[in-house]
């Protein structure tokens, strides 16, 4: 499948890229080559391989959930842009009503 310039303006504008034409010349070869790629794979006989989501072994990674000792209010809040009296303050978000 050979893609025309024109049709990789429009994806383009699709994406809200702005290219230059060298970049529309240079992608249509490239995507073109993509979807032969796409093409060569839709030829291949998969019917006797089983669906699946994934072709790695699922596993979760979870550390133990363990309890441990709290932070103090002034460690909580020991990194933030501002704080006050131990607490977190942020510009305001809703109007005054």
């Amino acid at each position: 499948m050979k893609l025309t310039q024109d049709e990789v303006r429009n994806i383009a504008e699709l994406a809200k890229l702005d290219l230059s034409d060298e970049e529309v010349a240079l992608y249509a070869g490239q995507l073109s080559e993509v979807f032969n790629y796409f093409q060569h794979l839709q030829e291949l006989d998969t019917s006797h391989i089983e669906p699946t989501a994934s072709v790695l072994p699922l596993k979760n990674v979870l550390r133990p959930d363990v309890s441990g000792e709290p932070l103090s209010p002034a460690d909580v809040v020991a990194n933030a842009p501002d704080a006050a009296d131990n607490q977190f303050r942020v510009r305001a978000v809703l109007g005054e009503e």
